[in-house]
């Protein structure tokens, strides 16, 4: 099992920080959503084309992979879509001067249930960033959010945009509470498509969802990863703790520990 956090349960941290808190919780990888003040990951100063060799170096030297350089492209946002798609394949040229397999686009602005999509028109879209990805080796990923969440759209998706460097980001909470799809009926829609896992938990506390560190909340967590392990998959298992949008939740240090030592029980 493959462990990483995403930089967004971190925005304080400097980069030195990151890589030494990964090293030392015994973390396999790194999903890339900011870093401190600099929320673009394609002007993180490390990555810069003058930078990039050093800090790959140095995530070699210590053991680490990018797992994915995760963007907030939204693919369904036409007012700004020249912007969007600019930006997308910024994101590409990044992942590719970094070494990076994948990055993450965004079909629907938020994680709840949304209204209709014209998922042919995002399809177009989303298969132009993938044809401009293709020659550098990166993956384009579509999370599992708003009406993408609905595993039969995103299968439409998928199957509309039709290009191998296509795949799906699973983030297990958005298909479970806002869709109600068990993790059997998740994976056995979009299992082949899954190339990397968002975990997050929660409970409704007066009709209110509110997240919880990995364990403690009621979501089928352990059933989703024996459901990945079911259909073979070996790609990463990413926190995605959403301290950068919530100062409430718990500190970084206390979430990643608690994370990494709930993952590694379940497979003792």
């Amino acid at each position: 099992m493959k462990l990483c956090f995403s930089t967004l349960g971190c925005p304080e941290w400097s980069f030195s920080d990151i890589i030494s808190t990964a090293c030392d919780m015994g973390y396999d990888g790194i999903e890339i959503r900011g870093v401190g003040n600099v929320i673009d990951g394609t002007r993180i100063p490390q990555f810069s084309p003058e930078n990039a060799p050093k800090t790959m170096a140095l995530l070699a030297d210590k053991g680490l992979t990018i797992a994915c350089l995760t963007s907030a492209c939204y693919m369904n946002d036409s007012n700004h879509l020249d912007d969007v798609l600019y930006l997308a394949k910024a994101y590409a040229d990044t992942a590719h001067d970094m070494g990076i397999k994948n990055i993450r686009v965004l079909g629907d602005f938020g994680p709840e249930q949304s209204g209709e999509l014209n998922i042919a028109e995002i399809a177009a879209r989303v298969k132009e960033v993938a044809q401009y990805a293709k020659p550098l080796g990166v993956n384009v990923l579509v999370e599992t959010n708003g009406f993408f969440a609905d595993s039969r759209n995103m299968v439409k998706l998928v199957n509309c945009a039709d290009e191998e460097n296509i795949g799906v980001l699973w983030d297990i909470h958005h298909p479970y509470r806002y869709f109600d799809e068990t993790p059997d009926y998740t994976g056995d829609t979009i299992g082949d498509l899954i190339r990397h896992v968002h975990i997050k938990d929660s409970v409704y506390d007066n009709n209110k969802l509110k997240y919880t560190m990995v364990g403690y909340g009621d979501l089928p967590v352990r059933e989703c990863i024996e459901r990945l392990n079911a259909i073979g998959y070996d790609g990463f298992y990413s926190l995605e703790w959403l301290k950068r949008w919530d100062l409430s939740l718990e500190e970084p240090g206390i979430a990643f520990a608690g994370y990494a030592g709930y993952m590694k029980s379940l497979v003792k």
